[in-house]
């Protein structure tokens, strides 16, 4: 049989990636030696980007799976080692480059605010399950959960106490259902209560934009507090081209107050883009409708916010009221994955759909580019 060659082994470890950063191992300066034996048996040197790593098992798996099926090698050994504080801030710089491109002129991430005028809406709901159908369909996905004071997002998406890895100043977010979470719960201990005033609230959401490596996103999702507070002003100013989509239930308390959020995204430089009525009628066995928050509260929120902005913003979906959605939150498995063909996942997955029609592209873009 003929012996393995260097460049086949590394071949294979350019497949090998880092479960939390996304990225090959290869590309991140994770393999420090491959040798080939004289007995056709593989060694390779691994650095771990920081000591303790609770993924190190599924990394070391993964390399002797991908180099083990190399054609002639009869054996793989890992050796793990850590990154030199050097090599690790040689790392950071490196995604730093690639990191939070929301905020240039050229990024191709598309940014979506979810917001409500008040609670008790289902606006994090609506948020997660758009974000899982998203990354069903193939998108990169990430969501910042920017209700700081009333988070709910990791409970949502099944985290638990997941919590980001730092690899030095960097944050590396937990992922769930193909979804990169960001969330101020995965930094507190026993659910504990955050009671901070406008500057730190702000600032926490800067750290969020700023120091948080998403990588390369499709889509950015951020569920945003109720209201038209700190945080909805501090979005329009940290991501200036993010567009805003208002979810209300069809009772007429709640599209009053809706609709302010959303005249306010307009006022501060954001675009709404739709608007999604949840807890909608709902269609029971015997063909009669259910509908104990009322109708059409979320047309009448359209077309106000139509008139406001002099241009249409359209109904994007009417959600029905169903158990099932509940259901799912409860358990942090989504209800457009977990009960994709139920009244509520069937319309939170065509929202999804809906949303995703953008393709990502260079039109319109100024490229730093000079004719020779």
């Amino acid at each position: 049989m003929t012996a393995p060659s260097g460049k086949a082994v590394r071949a294979a470890l350019g497949r090998v990636m880092d479960p939390e950063l996304r990225r090959p191992v290869t590309e991140l300066g994770m393999i420090s030696s491959v040798s080939v034996h004289d007995d056709a048996s593989v060694t390779v040197g691994v650095l771990l980007t920081i000591e303790g790593c609770p993924l190190r098992s599924t990394i070391e798996t993964e390399v002797r799976r991908e180099v083990g099926a190399v054609a002639g090698v009869s054996g793989v050994s890992v050796e793990l080692g850590v990154m030199s504080p050097e090599q690790r801030r040689s790392l950071v710089d490196s995604l730093k480059r690639r990191v939070v491109p929301f905020t240039q002129a050229g990024s191709l991430t598309r940014v979506i605010a979810v917001a409500s005028g008040k609670g008790g809406v289902g606006k994090s709901s609506v948020t997660v399950n758009l974000a899982a159908a998203m990354a069903a369909s193939g998108l990169r996905v990430g969501v910042i959960d920017a209700d700081v004071l009333g988070f709910s997002v990791p409970g949502l998406m099944g985290l638990g106490t997941a919590t980001p890895t730092r690899v030095d100043e960097m944050i590396v977010p937990p992922v769930a259902h193909g979804v990169k979470v960001v969330s101020i719960g995965m930094f507190l201990a026993d659910n504990a209560p955050v009671m901070w005033r406008g500057p730190m609230l702000h600032r926490a959401l800067e750290q969020f934009i700023t120091e948080v490596h998403f990588g390369d996103l499709d889509v950015l999702l951020l569920d945003l507090p109720p209201g038209t507070g700190d945080v909805a002003i501090s979005v329009s100013q940290l991501l200036p081209g993010s567009e805003l989509v208002v979810v209300t239930t069809p009772q007429r308390a709640a599209s009053e107050v809706a609709e302010r959020a959303g005249v306010m995204a307009e006022r501060t430089g954001q675009r709404v883009i739709g608007v999604v009525e949840n807890m909608g009628p709902s269609t029971l066995a015997d063909g009669s409708t259910f509908s104990p928050f009322g109708e059409g509260g979320g047309l009448e929120v359209a077309a106000r916010l139509s008139a406001a902005a002099g241009r249409d913003v359209p109904l994007l979906a009417s959600v029905p009221l169903d158990a099932a959605l509940r259901e799912g939150g409860d358990d942090g498995l989504p209800v457009v994955l977990g009960a994709p063909e139920s009244p509520a996942g069937a319309a939170l997955r065509s929202l999804a759909a809906r949303l995703s029609v953008r393709p990502r592209g260079l039109a319109g873009m100024r490229l730093d580019v000079t004719p020779r």
